[in-house]
């Protein structure tokens, strides 16, 4: 059962950035295991299972990430995240074409939500024909959003794709999709109730999640 994080896992990732080298991390390793990748594991698995009893059908793995960096991709980096993080997703053919639950903690921050990680072009066209189709489904969502504690987030196209109006306009220009909630390291966090927290935040985001999902089913639009 999550009991909460510790301030010893916030100095821990502040440690490794700072110090991202071998040496450094074994000397720390049991740090790592004990105060930030059991927490993390302990949380993953009590928000997963609390998932899969309010949403049987949605079919969710738990996903959590390794402390290590792909070396094939370091560039510059050193070989350890200072960042790490779980989701919740159900298994995908294609990866991106479906959005994901996370939750993330680093040093300075914690942050959980729902989005398309890399999504395909064709995933954002055919939300783009979505909104041009039939826009009020979104709109509804989007004022929700918008009086809520989460954000619109995502990489925006350099030259916008079209203007459905100001409410819409960033979801139709974007190229990533993440909708989260940022908060400083501090409170919630060092106490078993984060647990509730995520579960209330996911459950917010369901009908995002589900409209996100179901642009998978829809036709290749016309225009790309």
């Amino acid at each position: 059962m999550f009991q909460g994080f510790s301030q010893g896992a916030i100095d821990f990732l502040w440690g490794v950035r700072f110090n991202n080298e071998r040496g450094w991390f074994l000397a720390h390793k049991e740090e790592y295991l004990t105060l930030v990748d059991r927490p993390l594991r302990e949380l993953g698995a009590q928000v997963h299972q609390a998932m899969e009893e309010a949403y049987p059908k949605l079919g969710l793995n738990l996903h959590v990430c390794r402390i290590y960096r792909d070396a094939r991709r370091l560039h510059g980096r050193g070989p350890y995240k200072d960042h790490l993080w779980f989701t919740l997703q159900r298994p995908q053919e294609t990866e991106g074409r479906l959005p994901a639950f996370y939750f993330e903690i680093a040093p300075e921050y914690y942050s959980f939500g729902m989005g398309c990680y890399d999504p395909t072009p064709l995933t954002m066209a055919k939300l783009r024909a979505r909104i041009d189709r039939d826009p009020k489904p979104l709109e509804r969502l989007a004022r929700k959003l918008n009086k809520s504690p989460f954000q619109l987030e995502g990489e925006l196209y350099k030259r916008p794709k079209g203007n459905p109006g100001a409410l819409l306009s960033p979801w139709y220009n974007r190229k990533s999709l993440n909708i989260g909630r940022d908060e400083n390291c501090e409170g919630i966090l060092f106490q078993p109730e984060l647990a509730g927290a995520l579960l209330e935040g996911f459950r917010f985001l369901k009908p995002y999640y589900d409209y996100l999902s179901s642009l998978a089913g829809d036709p290749p639009p016309e225009r790309m």
